[in-house]
């Protein structure tokens, strides 16, 4: 019965992940000229002032479709409980790519895996005792 939302709780988000991964990778290579430093710059101040965070926001909106603005809000939303982890880091690659691991770890791996328990559970394994014939009568 859980099965079938789990399962598609994880490949969604999974594929929330690695489309909005995909897509930062993307931009990043494209463009290694002084202006995306500056976002880069403007970033890691963002992390740690919350009205700068907002401005960042605010960019990158006015960059992006609003398609790719959606990816870009629930992959934030799925690697949230991670970014932690990495909010120190000099290295935009590095605050990316950790909180995007785990979240495909626990969102993707996860939840298929407890698609495929909830599964298992529900029906009754072969051999257990209620498939085989009551002995203990003959004796």
């Amino acid at each position: 019965m859980l099965e079938r939302p789990l399962r598609y709780v994880a490949v969604l988000a999974s594929a929330i992940i690695l489309v909005s991964f995909s897509l930062f990778a993307i931009d990043e290579t494209r463009s290694a000229s002084v202006q995306s430093r500056a976002a880069i710059a403007a970033q890691e101040v963002a992390g740690r002032d919350p009205e700068a965070a907002a401005a960042v926001e605010r960019l990158r909106e006015r960059r992006h479709s609003r398609v790719r603005e959606g990816i870009d809000d629930a992959n934030d939303l799925l690697t949230r409980p991670f970014s932690p982890l990495v909010r120190d880091s000099g290295s935009i690659w590095m605050r990316r790519t950790v909180p995007s691991v785990l979240a495909l770890l626990l969102f993707g791996a996860g939840f298929a895996f407890l698609a495929r328990f909830s599964k298992g559970s529900a029906r009754p394994r072969r051999g257990s005792a209620s498939d085989t014939p009551h002995i203990a009568g003959r004796l």
